[in-house]
C-alpha cells in the first residue's frame, strides 16, 4: 500500500472510479449509515486543474487508487456548485478565537476509503501525508461533514479535527459540521 498524491490523469480516472462506487445514490442505506458515503460528484476536468494547481493524496494498491483526499484550494471555490455555501461560510467562521481569514487555509474536498480498505489507517495515513506535503505552507485544513455521516465525523475527530461551526441546508434537508485540523500542531 503507498500514500502518495495524484501522479497523472490515471489517478484522477482512479479517484472518479472511486467516487462513484461511494456517492450516496449509490450506496444502500444501510452501508450508508455503517461505512458512510461522498457527496458530490466531482467534474472530471474541474478535478483534474484541482489536481494540477494541489496534487491530492492518495492511497494505491498497485495501480489501482483505493482512496482518496482531495486537496481543494480557495481558488476553486466556485467550481464545485456543491461546495460553494462551504466557502463563503468559512470567511465567516473563526478559529481559535481568530478569524480563518487570518490563516492560510485550503478545504478537503472529499475523503474516501475502498471497501476492503477500510479500517487499515488509510484514512489516517493520507491526512498524515496531507500534513508533510501542505503543512509548511498552510496553517488549517477545513472540510464539511453530513451530520448523518458518523463514520466520517469520528474518522476526522481521531486525526485531529475540531468542530468549528453546523449549519442546516434547508435544500437538502441536512445539518453539516464544519471541522478546521490544525496542520501546525
Amino acid at each position: 500500500m503507498t500514500i502518495t498524491t495524484v501522479q497523472s490523469e490515471a489517478d484522477v480516472r482512479g479517484i472518479l472510479a472511486l467516487q462513484q462506487a461511494n456517492l450516496r445514490k449509490n450506496v444502500p442505506l444501510s452501508v450508508q449509515v455503517d461505512q458512510g458515503f461522498v457527496t458530490v460528484e466531482h467534474d472530471p476536468a474541474v478535478l483534474l486543474r484541482m489536481n494540477q494547481a494541489a496534487p491530492s493524496v492518495i492511497a494505491k494498491d498497485g495501480d489501482m487508487v483505493v482512496g482518496y483526499a482531495l486537496t481543494m484550494l480557495p481558488e476553486f471555490g466556485n467550481d464545485v456548485p456543491e461546495l460553494l455555501p462551504l466557502f463563503e461560510l468559512i470567511n465567516t467562521l473563526t478559529y481559535n478565537n481568530k478569524s480563518v481569514q487570518d490563516y492560510t487555509w485550503y478545504v478537503m474536498g472529499q475523503v474516501c476509503v475502498a471497501d476492503g480498505y477500510r479500517g487499515q489507517r488509510l484514512f489516517d495515513r493520507m491526512f498524515q501525508h496531507h500534513r508533510e506535503v501542505y503543512g509548511n505552507q498552510y496553517q488549517l485544513l477545513i472540510t464539511d461533514i453530513s451530520a448523518n455521516n458518523t463514520r466520517s465525523l469520528r474518522a476526522h475527530a481521531r486525526v485531529g479535527f475540531e468542530s468549528i461551526h453546523e449549519f442546516y441546508d434547508s435544500s437538502i434537508g441536512e445539518t453539516w459540521v464544519v471541522v478546521a485540523w490544525d496542520l501546525q500542531k
